[in-house]
C-alpha cells in the first residue's frame, strides 16, 4: 500500500502546492487592495441604505452574489466570517440570512481545506513520531466528532479549523459534515445579531444620532448574545464528554 511519503514523492511539487499559492496570493492581493474594509461594521452602518436597495431590486441575484461573496473571503482566510455573517442577517433576515451565511461559509471552509490538504495532507502522520502518530490516528477515526467540537466552540478562529484538519487524513466529505452541522448555532446567533442590528440603525438615524454601545441593548441584540452564550456552554458540555471519552 502507498503511505504518504510514497504519495507526497509521486506528486508534482507545483502541483501539491499551486491550490495553497493561489488563496494565499489572493489574501495579500486583498488586503493590498483594502478590500478588508468593505468587511466591516462601519462600512455596514455607512452603506445599509444602498444595500438593502440592491438586495430589493435583485432578491435572486443578490443573495447568489453574497454566497460567493463570502465564500470566496473564507476560502482566502479573510478573518471576517462573524462580520459576513452580521451584514447576511441584516440584509436578508435573520432565517434566510443564517441559512445564506451556513452555505457560503461552507462552501469557503471546505475549498481551502482541500486546498491546503493537496499541500500537507498526511504530513503528520508521514513525519512525526510513533505517539504523535497514534494521536493522529485517533483523530482520523473520530474525526467527525473532533472537527463538530472544533466547529461549535466559538472562541477557535474559524480558518484554523479548516487549515488544522489538513494535516491529517480526513476526507472531504466528513470534513463538509461536520463543517455544516458545527456552524448551525453561531450562524443563526450572528444572523439573528445582524437582523437586530437594523432596527438599531434606524433608530439612531431618525434621531439624527449615531449609534451607540447603549442603543445595541435591544431585545433582538439580548437575545442574540443569549444565543451566542449557549452555543458557548454548548461546546463546554460537549467537550468535557469528549475528554471523558478519551480518558
Amino acid at each position: 500500500m502507498t503511505g504518504p511519503k510514497e504519495i507526497d514523492r509521486q506528486r508534482p511539487p507545483l502541483r501539491r502546492f499551486l491550490p495553497l499559492g493561489v488563496i494565499v496570493s489572493g489574501l495579500v492581493l486583498g488586503y493590498a487592495l483594502g478590500l478588508h474594509h468593505y468587511l466591516s461594521l462601519d462600512y455596514l452602518a455607512d452603506s445599509r441604505l444602498a444595500l438593502k436597495s440592491i438586495v430589493a431590486a435583485h432578491p435572486v441575484a443578490a443573495p447568489a452574489g453574497f454566497i460567493g461573496l463570502y465564500a470566496l473571503a473564507v476560502a482566502f482566510s479573510f478573518p471576517a466570517a462573524s462580520v459576513l455573517t452580521v451584514f447576511s442577517g441584516f440584509l436578508f433576515g435573520w432565517l434566510v440570512g443564517g441559512l445564506i451565511a451556513i452555505v457560503a461559509a461552507t462552501i469557503g471552509a471546505t475549498a481551502l481545506f482541500v486546498a491546503a490538504r493537496s499541500a500537507c495532507g498526511g504530513y503528520l502522520k508521514a513525519r512525526v513520531g510513533p505517539f504523535a502518530a497514534k494521536l493522529s490516528e485517533g483523530f482520523e477515526r473520530d474525526a467527525f466528532s473532533y472537527l463538530l467540537v472544533l466547529r461549535i466552540a466559538p472562541f477557535i478562529p474559524f480558518f484554523m479549523v479548516n487549515i488544522a484538519p489538513a494535516f491529517f487524513n480526513v476526507r472531504v466529505k466528513t470534513f463538509l459534515a461536520a463543517t455544516l452541522i458545527g456552524i448551525l448555532p453561531g450562524g443563526f446567533a450572528y444572523a439573528w445579531l445582524g437582523a437586530g442590528l437594523d432596527s438599531v440603525l434606524v433608530a439612531a438615524e431618525a434621531t439624527g444620532q449615531e449609534a451607540s454601545i447603549g442603543d445595541l441593548l435591544t431585545p433582538e441584540i439580548t437575545l442574540a448574545f443569549a444565543a451566542l452564550a449557549l452555543v458557548a456552554a454548548l461546546a463546554t458540555i460537549v467537550k468535557r464528554t469528549w475528554a471523558s471519552r478519551m480518558q
